[in-house]
């Protein structure tokens, strides 16, 4: 009898072991799906925003009217509310690499609203290409983030 005892008490707590351990490893697969998801959706919503921007810079050529149009791009695009996700969810690094995206684009914003300098000047073209570097940086910091947690 208390063998028996014994036998169901030790095939309980190798259960409940097994079944903790299941769940320790679908909490990171989720953890790592959804800050996957996240990180995606940031630099996507990022991208949305300059194309959204640079499209309404070359439509609307009043300057009345471009001021407004840039700056509802921008607002529309969602990259603000991904950002805040982002910096929630993010290591420090990659927090701060991820301020250096969104300052870079803030910058170009600001270029595209003021018509000055011109999309296709030597200028623009250099601040774009930082716009492009901090996107890779942030890119290659959220891989290592993911590689570290897989």
């Amino acid at each position: 009898m208390a063998a028996t005892g014994l036998g169901a008490l030790i095939g309980v707590g190798s259960t409940l072991l097994a079944d903790r351990a299941r769940w320790r490893r679908d909490a990171a697969a989720r953890d790592h799906q959804e800050r996957r998801d996240i990180y995606v959706t940031c630099l996507t919503k990022y991208r949305q925003a300059y194309e959204l921007m640079h499209a309404a810079a070359t439509t609307h050529r009043d300057r009345d009217t471009l001021d407004a149009a840039v700056r509802e791009a921008f607002r529309t695009s969602g990259c603000d509310e991904v950002r805040e996700s982002a910096l929630i969810c993010a290591p420090q690094e990659l927090s701060d690499l991820l301020e250096a995206v969104y300052a870079t684009l803030r910058e170009l914003q600001e270029m595209f609203a003021a018509g000055d300098p011109p999309p296709d000047s030597p200028e623009f073209q250099e601040h774009r290409l930082r716009h492009g570097r901090a996107v890779w940086a942030a890119r290659a910091a959220m891989r290592r983030d993911l590689e570290r947690r897989v």
